[in-house]
């Protein structure tokens, strides 16, 4: 984890949960980022404006759009990840994983989880995002 000044603040892993590919970290209040207000994944709609960002192959703060194309996706190819996704044509590429994924108000819909691509070609625009509630369901069981 790196911030946007480039400290990486050292911290400490409260719980993951492999399936859900969320994972709660601790860390000092004064090293912690404003906070992002979190939207309800039940309130998207296809059609709907997002933003992916993250830090794609090292690029930090990175930030790619589109469009969620599709609700309640099966992660194609099987994949270790429980349940349906958020579909998206905005591009996520390898470090883009674990970063929000936000509608036009900049409240998170969903958490960037994996991409699909042709022989390692990179992203062909479709994405995927594990759905906000879950997100939350899942930290907040994590954190217990």
């Amino acid at each position: 984890m790196v911030w946007p000044d480039g400290r990486r603040p050292p911290p400490g892993a409260v719980g993951a949960d492999e399936g859900q590919d969320i994972a709660v970290l601790a860390v000092e209040p004064r090293d912690s980022p404003p906070p992002l207000v979190m939207g309800r994944s039940a309130d998207v709609r296809v059609g709907d404006p997002v933003l992916a960002i993250g830090s794609p192959l090292g690029l930090a703060g990175t930030v790619t759009g589109g469009i969620v194309s599709a609700l309640d996706r099966e992660l194609p190819g099987g994949g270790s990840l429980n349940g349906p996704v958020l579909q998206t044509d905005a591009s996520i590429n390898p470090g883009n994983s674990g970063g929000p994924l936000v509608n036009a108000r900049g409240e998170v819909v969903g958490v960037n989880t994996a991409m699909l691509s042709r022989g390692g070609s990179g992203s062909i625009g479709i994405g995927f995002a594990i759905p906000a509630d879950r997100a939350v369901d899942t930290a907040r069981r994590l954190i217990g």
